[in-house]
């Protein structure tokens, strides 16, 4: 073992040089087989062209990514990771390896494959911003909570239980630029949207520029790693800066056309919080993909799944079954159709995107197609005889 690993030894996880980054007994202790080899540890800062910014014990250091290039793109390093790395005066450094991950947030890619793209790692809170500068779009919120709460770790997912989250990144819905919705009533109605559309889901109200909610926001990211999600313009660099006290991201106005902004953050950045937790920002994104967020559905869909247990037939499709609680629940009023037009919209695309590895699901799909185009000709060809009758 390198004398630099022996010091290192001689911290307890709480005093370690890392700890600020997240650095706990857990992480000690996946790293030990590494130590013994004389590595380093640290966590990825930012991930650029096969090259990573790592904060070790020595600083930030650059490290080339040559021996952590998986074939699976689920497996390459990624913001967030912890890595073990060459000791100093290694030249080049290297990461040699990734420690395994205990969540990361994961959606699928725009390419014809089905690959998913991992955006951070390791993350506690999933921090989703949304604008008050432009109408609010709650099937973009309803799609951001379903990925956020089908993070994986592992293969598991991480699920939500009835009254508590069991174990990986709690999601969070943070209204930015409050400052522009000066009526107290008004804001008030537009967080009930929100909380409507995002069950058990704490949702705050913050401004950068009087400082409304920042202090709750604070606390909340104070605790772990968090990571800022949203679409360009949603104001995560403001949050960021707001957070660090610094302006340590750039930040451009948004058109005022129609509220988007220019993707002025380019890379996923961690950075370590003054007030202690880790913050990864990332770039706006265009689109958001599911990846195997059949489970994280479920979870933002939670009143369509208690009338559906409600149906008729376990295998209901809610849309002109009898005795379907849940098309019931819309002609009575009590979900709003909007609802379930979004849940079997996500419910779609997951599926298909799941298909795409999936040999057994393609066949029950194209089987299910097959019986619902007989059942349409076979209605259709009732209607013409009953006409001519």
């Amino acid at each position: 073992m390198s004398n630099a690993s022996l010091h290192l030894c001689s911290f307890s996880a709480a005093q370690h040089p890392l700890a600020v980054y997240g650095w706990d007994e857990g992480w000690e202790a996946e790293f030990a087989p590494y130590a013994a080899q004389g590595l380093v540890p640290g966590r990825v800062v930012r991930v650029d062209r096969g090259q990573c910014d790592v904060a070790t014990p020595d600083g930030v250091v650059r490290a080339d990514t040559e021996f952590v290039v998986p074939r699976d793109p689920m497996k390459v390093v990624c913001t967030g990771d912890w890595v073990a790395v060459d000791p100093e005066g290694s030249d080049p450094r290297y990461a040699r390896t990734i420690l395994p991950r205990r969540t990361a947030f994961v959606r699928s890619t725009s390419s014809k494959r089905s690959e998913g793209q991992v955006l951070a790692t390791n993350i506690d809170h999933i921090v989703i911003c949304v604008s008050l500068a432009v109408e609010l779009d709650l099937g973009r919120i309803e799609r951001f909570l379903a990925l956020a709460m089908s993070s994986s770790s592992g293969e598991a997912l991480l699920r939500r239980s009835a009254d508590s989250w069991e174990s990986g990144a709690q999601p969070l819905v943070v209204l930015t630029k409050a400052d522009l919705v000066p009526d107290p009533a008004a804001l008030a109605y537009l967080v009930e949207d929100v909380e409507a559309t995002a069950p058990g889901v704490q949702v705050l109200t913050v401004s950068s520029l009087t400082g409304e909610g920042m202090d709750v926001l604070a606390a909340v990211v104070a605790d772990g790693t968090s990571v800022l999600l949203g679409i360009s313009g949603a104001g995560k660099s403001t949050l960021a800066n707001a957070l660090l006290g610094t302006d340590a991201m750039d930040v451009q106005a948004t058109r005022e056309v129609d509220g988007k902004g220019r993707h002025t953050t380019t890379t996923r950045n961690l950075l370590a919080l003054p007030g202690g937790g880790v913050l990864i920002d990332t770039p706006g994104l265009r689109g958001v993909g599911l990846w195997d967020a059949e489970a994280g559905v479920g979870q933002v869909f939670s009143e369509i799944e208690e009338y559906a247990a409600e149906c008729r037939f376990h295998d209901c499709a809610h849309e002109s079954e009898p005795g379907c609680a849940v098309t019931a629940a819309v002609a009575e009023g009590a979900l709003p159709e909007r609802r379930l037009e979004s849940y079997r919209k996500l419910l779609r695309e997951n599926q298909r995107i799941v298909a795409k590895t999936d040999a057994r699901l393609r066949a029950e799909i194209r089987r299910d197609w097959r019986l619902k185009s007989a059942v349409g000709r076979a209605n259709y060809a009732a209607k013409r005889g009953g006409g001519r009758g």
